[in-house]
């Protein structure tokens, strides 16, 4: 999704603190604003396995709590923060791939002592895929598995070079014929006022992102998309078979990019069964 050629939202500090509070105020539990990369990961600290869940493009915390009863036993869900949203409101979103997978690197490397695994939904299905192949070359603990949603192999943005940013209009408009965000908020102008500044900014983070080649990863993917994603098709998912050179999985649910919402219930049932599976296969059985 192209980002527009529009001047970035500036929110005033009251503003900025207004929105802090209201999403403090939807989230659930003042404990997950502890630690502001990871929402509640300290309640997980004697957990088996950790789930490090990844927003799409404008996203925050609080689609993905909602996972934690349903993973329950099988890991504990973490879904990551970026800054410039939820009680990160006043901070400067991060505009570069490079820079946000750097800055994840140090903020995570503290959390690797209990196995984990990482989901990312469209947009975070590139940061998790990045910030994997960064601990590899650190010499860091690596995910048992990568889960990525909703998104195009990396190596269809080899030698990527983007076209000029769209008009704000034309951006909203892409939104929503490709089903770029999730229709709950995008239908409803208030969240949307709310959630575009970040969303602004991810676009351009995530339109400059470039992929270069690494060799596969010694571990399993497991891709998931929706069977009517107009933007993101089977052989879009398929390819991410190039980019492990172990196990790999596909499946494909009823719905458009965000079938995460419509057909919750199948995703997370076919997400507990590939943790489980994956954690036995490198005996780490739960």
């Amino acid at each position: 999704m192209h980002a527009p050629q529009t001047a970035k939202p500036v929110l005033s500090d009251d503003k900025r603190r207004l929105l802090s509070l209201r999403l403090k105020q939807r989230a659930a539990g003042g404990r997950d604003e502890s630690n502001p990369w990871f929402a509640g990961i300290d309640a997980g600290a004697r957990a088996r396995l950790r789930l490090f869940c990844f927003p799409w493009a404008g996203g925050g915390t609080l689609a993905y709590r909602a996972w934690r009863d349903a993973l329950a036993g099988v890991a504990h869900v973490v879904p990551v923060r970026l800054p410039g949203r939820e009680s990160r409101a006043g901070e400067l979103p991060i505009e570069s791939m490079e820079t946000l997978v750097a800055a994840l690197l140090q903020a995570i490397r503290p959390h690797l002592d209990v196995p984990c695994a990482f989901f990312g939904h469209s947009m975070g299905a590139g940061i998790a895929f990045e910030l994997t192949r960064a601990l590899r070359r650190a010499g860091f603990r690596m995910p048992l598995s990568l889960h990525v949603s909703g998104a195009r192999a990396p190596q269809f943005r080899l030698h990527y070079n983007p076209g000029p940013e769209p008009p704000l209009r034309d951006f909203i408009e892409g939104l929503r014929r490709l089903e770029g965000f999730p229709p709950s908020i995008l239908n409803n102008p208030e969240l949307m006022k709310l959630a575009l500044p970040a969303l602004l900014s991810d676009a351009r983070l995530y339109r400059c992102y470039a992929y270069t080649p690494e060799p596969p990863l010694a571990l399993p993917i497991y891709a998931y998309g929706g069977d009517a994603d107009p933007n993101v098709t089977s052989e879009h998912l398929e390819a991410w078979r190039e980019q492990t050179a172990v196990r790999f999985e596909r499946y494909e649910f009823p719905g458009g990019h965000f079938y995460l919402e419509s057909a919750r219930g199948l995703l997370l049932g076919a997400l507990r069964a590939d943790l489980c599976s994956g954690c036995l296969d490198l005996g780490q059985g739960l």
